[in-house]
């Protein structure tokens, strides 16, 4: 019953900045750690950066590749994550998953995962 919905994928020039969101809907009691991950054809699937859910805007953890160039914030009152990316280089382009460990009416955390949105970074 819970769904986490993706958008804001697309096709970007290198140099350029996109932004995702994720919307987590459904029988939510909280929300804890949210998150990006990404996968590139051929790879496997990698961390891009977290958000906890403490304190305001809750604190972050990111790829050492992305430090710099991506930023990772969230909204609670709309259980929404985001990732803005910025200086975005052709290496970036990968399918983009978001995360969420949720609380949900099994009174039970439970890991979540969106369906994915392809980002392209023409060089």
């Amino acid at each position: 019953q819970v769904q986490l919905v993706e958008s804001g994928g697309g096709l970007v020039q290198a140099g350029g900045s996109l932004r995702l969101s994720c919307a987590a809907s459904g029988s939510i009691l909280s929300i804890n750690r949210m998150g990006w991950y990404r996968q590139a054809p051929g790879k496997e699937r990698e961390l891009v950066a977290l958000i906890s859910s403490g304190g305001i805007g809750g604190s972050t953890n990111y790829a050492d590749s992305m430090k710099g160039r991506f930023t990772i914030s969230r909204d609670n009152a709309k259980n929404t994550v985001y990732l803005q990316m910025s200086s975005l280089k052709p290496e970036d382009t990968a399918v983009y998953y978001c995360h969420a460990r949720i609380l949900g009416s099994m009174r039970r955390f439970d890991d979540y995962w969106g369906q994915g949105t392809q980002v392209t970074v023409s060089s």
